[in-house]
């Protein structure tokens, strides 16, 4: 065990970084992918003198990200985005066993949280890895100075490029960002699958409900919330959608799925999901006329897609009769459960996404990294999209990792498929 007085960090214990550095390792043997990365990168060395900071979700598939980027020669610093899904055991073994100064505290306040993240922007990195767009953010508004020094940064989450590209929009982001949320092998997989089975984890952890028979609502029919609502109907779940996109509402009628407003679907649901990265998606209204007993649990990142304030409000007493549970009782006797403070059920209440998915997202975002630090300089003050060949690539290495193979496209069928002239 390596000492701690060098590296710099703010963590709960470090006498839990070898349970720590366990679970890490554990993750590590489902995530075929990042082996393969580290082994190059360790090699290869891409991001030889790269300062690195990364605003992310500190848990064991971070954790494999951050080695990978380590190896491939990144100095680099991680706060988390989340004061709820820090994992304190991984932020130890970070620092002990893998020497990467980490400033995560699970339960963290906003002041600490601001702190945490204003600690990794001392770093002065060049490059950013945000899981909701905090870090930008941050360094935009506060920390304009180090600007000069960005050369690009990558973004994780829907709710984080919806931000960047409002910032591109209004001609206020000042670097290149990649949004690897939008990698098919990301938003394809990790959004449908892995927040599919990690939110119903959290929701079942949270409250030991059976979930056969009950009416369920997922507001937001995106491939997080197809993947909620897939993973509820599984649980033998009634669900019903609710949208404001007519597309994404048709889509969810199609697949089979009831689709009705919000404010007709509360009076009749024991649960209830947001996943759609906007604000007071459950409001004032909902509370209201919601089910007596009914469980609401957010699965967007940031805790404003529930008005806690107007469910504070309408209460006239709480109390917590789970760890992850907060017992609202209204003005008439009906009582509402929000679950982990409204924040992330999946990583509040739960572990997060499964390694097996996370780690084509961490491919997406290593070698996305590993590209501006090449590239970086050189491309326009704007949301880009995953380069396709690295997307590509992903896909191959976890075919191949899976043991499947496909078919190749003949020579004919190429030239068939290039050509216009060929018809009936």
């Amino acid at each position: 065990m390596i000492s701690t007085m060098n590296i710099h960090h703010d963590i709960k214990d470090s006498s839990l970084a070898d349970q720590g550095r366990e679970r890490i390792e554990w993750a590590l043997t489902e995530m075929p992918v990042l082996r393969i990365i580290h082994d190059r990168f360790a090699e290869e060395r891409p991001l030889a003198g790269a300062r690195i900071s990364g605003c992310l979700h500190i848990t064991t598939e971070t954790a494999n990200l951050a080695r990978i980027l380590k190896a491939g020669g990144a100095e680099l610093v991680l706060c988390a985005s989340n004061p709820l899904s820090t994992q304190d055991d991984v932020a130890a073994a970070l620092v002990r066993h893998y020497q990467i100064p980490t400033f995560a505290i699970r339960g963290e306040n906003s002041d600490t949280y601001y702190r945490h993240i204003a600690r990794a922007l001392d770093h002065h990195p060049q490059l950013t890895m945000d899981d909701g767009a905090d870090l930008v953010s941050e360094l935009h508004k506060n920390r304009n100075d180090l600007l000069a020094e960005m050369i690009g940064g990558t973004e994780e989450t829907t709710t984080g490029v919806i931000r960047l590209r409002a910032m591109a929009a209004d001609k206020a982001l000042k670097f290149p960002v990649i949004a690897v949320n939008d990698a098919m092998t990301k938003h394809l997989f990790d959004n449908r699958y892995g927040t599919g089975q990690s939110t119903l984890d959290g929701i079942i952890r949270a409250t030991n409900i059976l979930l056969a028979g009950k009416t369920f609502t997922v507001a937001g029919y995106g491939w997080c919330g197809r993947g909620i609502a897939m993973r509820a109907k599984g649980h033998g779940a009634q669900v019903i959608i609710t949208e404001v996109d007519p597309l994404k509402a048709l889509e969810a009628a199609m697949d089979g799925f009831r689709v009705t407003p919000l404010l007709e679907a509360a009076a009749i649901s024991d649960f209830i999901v947001t996943a759609t990265g906007d604000k007071h998606v459950l409001d004032h209204a909902h509370f209201e006329v919601i089910k007596d007993g009914c469980v609401i649990a957010n699965s967007g990142h940031f805790n404003v897609e529930i008005n806690i304030p107007a469910l504070e409000k309408l209460a006239v007493k709480k109390h917590r009769p789970r760890t992850s549970v907060e017992a609202y009782q209204l003005k008439d006797g009906r009582t509402v459960r929000l679950l982990a403070e409204g924040r992330l059920v999946n990583l509040a209440a739960a572990e997060g996404h499964p390694a097996t998915v996370m780690d084509m997202s961490f491919a997406n975002q290593a070698l996305s990294v590993a590209y501006l630090w090449r590239h970086g300089a050189g491309l326009e003050h704007t949301v880009h999209p995953v380069p396709a060949d690295i997307d590509q690539r992903v896909a191959v290495m976890k075919l191949a990792a899976m043991g499947l193979s496909i078919d190749s496209l003949s020579p004919e069928q190429q030239a068939y498929l290039s050509s216009w002239k060929e018809g009936t």
